[in-house]
């Protein structure tokens, strides 16, 4: 402990002052640290994964052995409570100080009750029911031993080629953060016994990788990482984040994990951020993949870039104490890497009982209850996205014939999403289950898979279908679907990705519908019969085929473990969709990446335009805008905006609802600097706001014109406020036909 901060702490004892928590925390810390040997250190940078051993084998396992000899300091994944109390009394009793272990798991969007994945939830643009699902799944968690999860993932992702732009909130900076706030608060709370530490994922640029290919590479200019990829990293850390995850990728050429103006230039200083930092899942051992060295000077390099703890490479533990010795790394970053996560544990309150997350009670009591399970239903019904509804097919009314056909018609394990434990969805309703309960016998319910969901069985195997259902007979699937078509008043197609067809390491370089799915769709339209399409997707993918022959289409995600009572409750009426995209859908792949908020060519094509002009910026065969833009969604009623009036810095438009059901309306507020310094998007969110209107009810929104509303990173990467026209659009989505505008001018 530096000189002053001793002198400090005795004059306040002296002194009678009380001591603050922060400062008993950090005396604590640093007399632990001074019993504590140099491997002993390096122990506590080690993280390593659990193991779904049983009791016997978990007791004469070598994890165990490690954490005896204080050599390991946390682990990720380790399922079962009575394994996770043996790992911590091992650690607590027999490790030589007795430092207690930091548990992580990736609890994405749930425990047990299961949220939709991220990129459903970040649709409904509702923050607050979006924090409390993070509070659930803390709640749930700690009950069960685990003490730290690896969300939220913040990555800004424009390619939805990239599997895992479901793991997060699509492509807007200005959105992602609000819910990256929403997701810290949610997780961390006071660090009450409820609550888990959260981790920001992946620093940084990880959804700008190259061609949508996981661990890619990724390349881009300063002023893009701070005004479009930084915003969402920054203001997590701002809300107070615990610790921070690295990407694979490479950042100015440096992987992630050892870029240190990425770490403590940024990160630390510029953000004044002070957690943990952790790598990805083996993150420093890929380092060698780059060509920047062997293991030794790849732990080298991440230690001095101000990476704190090794996940999986065992780098640290097997090559720092050499390292010391050598003088290739001090024993001051030693000691402050060190320090950072025993900061973790101080805050978590592990030392004071580092069994305060293994609470038997807690368990029985706070898991997959009755009222968290309506707040899943809830959210799950919010995400939903209505991309058309022809003829007002939907709802649908509960009576009469329907058939209920497709890969995820009767599929239990694909409806929570990626990510989702696998070891609770056993007790999750199929969408088939669901429907029987919501229609109770006024209607006739009749199922049939009809096609796998390709017509390659490697693809579906590597999608994860083969898990629960074999590849069968594409004939014989699509005669049992056409015999209960033909005699249905109505069909609903549960069609699209299985679970795994989206998340990490799951690119497509095709983003259509699969070939035998839509041969049986064509087949089914035969009929002129009504005819809804669920899709299930963990990312945007291409219906412009769709859009042209399907009466209804209405996107369902992945809405996690209640998804199934969710889809019934929009089909059926009893709620109504409001949902609105957070990511361009795209006519063709293509067109991939595609975002609403784009700079300007020096050619540029109108928005909309169906013309083809040679010598301009467009395709030959394609327009240039999506099939379904940013903030789009249908409602079954119809929303009417005034024309924007501007009072001094406060923008107001009245919303109307003129149509036959009370729903849910998510205005957006979007800005246009006319004239700047550098080239400025076309168009930027800036504030949105989800209100409630009764049919037939008018209502007032304002927004207020904020300079940091207005404000930009310049060339010197410093924020700017530039006096000047900026155009106030606000409308029901980002598509310049909606919206309403008005100019403000900045003295």
């Amino acid at each position: 402990m530096k000189l002053k901060a001793i002198f400090t702490l005795a004059l306040m004892l002296m002194t009678g002052t009380t001591v603050k928590a922060e400062d008993k925390g950090q005396e604590f810390i640093s007399q632990l640290m001074a019993k504590m040997t140099v491997e002993e250190k390096l122990g506590q940078l080690n993280l390593l994964p659990g193991t779904s051993a049983t009791t016997g084998e978990l007791k004469n396992s070598p994890l165990m052995r490690l954490v005896e000899q204080g050599k390991l300091g946390s682990i990720l994944n380790q399922t079962g409570a009575d394994g996770i109390r043996q790992l911590q009394e091992a650690a607590v009793k027999k490790s030589r100080l007795g430092i207690p272990l930091l548990i992580g798991m990736d609890v994405v969007h749930g425990y047990q009750t299961i949220f939709p994945i991220p990129l459903a939830m970040s649709c409904s643009w509702d923050l607050k029911a979006i924090e409390q699902s993070a509070r659930i799944a803390a709640k749930e968690a700690t009950a069960d031993g685990i003490s730290w999860t690896y969300s939220p993932m913040v990555d800004v992702a424009l390619d939805a080629r990239w599997g895992r732009i479901a793991e997060g909130s699509g492509e807007d900076p200005f959105l992602g953060s609000r819910i990256a706030e929403a997701m810290v608060k949610g997780y961390q709370g006071n660090y009450g016994p409820e609550n888990m530490m959260a981790c920001i994922k992946h620093y940084a640029l990880y959804g700008g990788a190259e061609a949508g290919r996981d661990y890619n590479t990724v390349d881009m200019s300063h002023l893009r990482m701070y005004n479009q990829f930084f915003p969402p990293y920054e203001a997590a850390a701002k809300a107070g984040a615990g610790s921070v995850m690295t990407s694979f990728n490479l950042v100015d050429y440096i992987p992630a994990t050892a870029n240190r103006w990425l770490i403590d230039d940024v990160l630390r200083q510029q953000w004044g951020w002070d957690g943990f930092v952790v790598t990805d899942y083996g993150a420093i051992a890929e380092i060698i993949k780059h060509g920047l060295g062997d293991l030794t000077q790849a732990s080298v390099m991440a230690l001095k870039a101000g990476t704190d703890m090794d996940m999986c490479s065992e780098g640290f533990i097997n090559t720092l104490q050499q390292s010391l010795k050598d003088g290739k790394v001090t024993m001051a970053e030693i000691d402050q890497a060190c320090r950072r996560v025993l900061e973790a544990k101080y805050k978590l309150g592990l030392f004071d009982n580092p069994y305060r997350f293994l609470d038997k009670k807690r368990r029985e009591r706070d898991i997959y209850t009755p009222e968290h399970r309506q707040a899943a239903r809830d959210l799950a019904a919010e995400s939903f996205v209505l991309l058309k509804n022809e003829n007002h097919l939907l709802p649908l009314k509960k009576q009469g014939r329907i058939a209920l056909i497709g890969p995820m018609a009767d599929n239990r394990k694909n409806m929570a999403g990626t990510w989702a434990p696998t070891s609770a969805d056993d007790k999750y309703a199929t969408l088939k289950e669901a429907m029987e309960k919501a229609l109770s016998g006024r209607a006739t319910l009749r199922c049939a898979q009809g096609c796998n969901f390709t017509s390659d069985p490697d693809v579906q195997k590597a999608g994860g279908f083969n898990r629960t259902t074999p590849f069968k007979d594409s004939e014989t699937l699509k005669r049992e679907a056409l015999a209960i078509a033909k005699d249905a008043d109505v069909i609903v197609c549960a069609m699209g990705e299985s679970a795994e067809m989206s998340g990490e390491s799951s690119s497509r370089a095709t983003l259509e519908m699969f070939d035998v799915q839509r041969e049986l769709l064509e087949a089914l339209l035969e009929f002129g019969k009504p005819l809804v399409v669920l899709n299930f997707a963990g990312r945007p993918t291409v219906l412009t085929w769709e859009q042209n022959h399907v009466p209804v289409i209405l996107q369902v995600w992945f809405g996690g473990s209640e998804s199934g009572d969710a889809i019934c409750d929009v089909l059926f009426g009893d709620k109504v969709p409001s949902g609105k995209l957070t990511t361009s859908m795209p006519q063709a792949t293509g067109q991939e990446p595609l975002y609403y908020n784009y700079l300007s060519t020096g050619r540029p094509v109108g928005e909309g335009r169906r013309d083809y002009a040679k010598f301009a910026s467009n395709y030959l065969d394609v327009r240039n805008d999506p099939l379904y833009p940013f903030g789009f969604g249908l409602s079954y009623t119809t929303f009417d905006y005034s024309d924007v009036t501007l009072d001094g810095r406060t923008a107001k438009v009245t919303v109307t609802n003129t149509g036959d059901y009370d729903a849910d309306e998510v205005v957006q507020l979007y800005i246009h600097d006319v004239v700047a310094s550098i080239a400025r998007p076309v168009k930027e969110l800036k504030g949105f706001e989800r209100i409630h209107l009764k049919k037939g009810e008018s209502r007032e929104v304002s927004f207020q014109i904020t300079d940091d509303m207005l404000m930009f990173y310049g060339s010197s990467l410093r924020r700017v406020l530039e006096p000047g026209e900026f155009e106030i659009m606000i409308g029901p989505d980002s598509s310049l036909k909606h919206l309403k505008k008005a100019i403000y001018v900045q003295k």
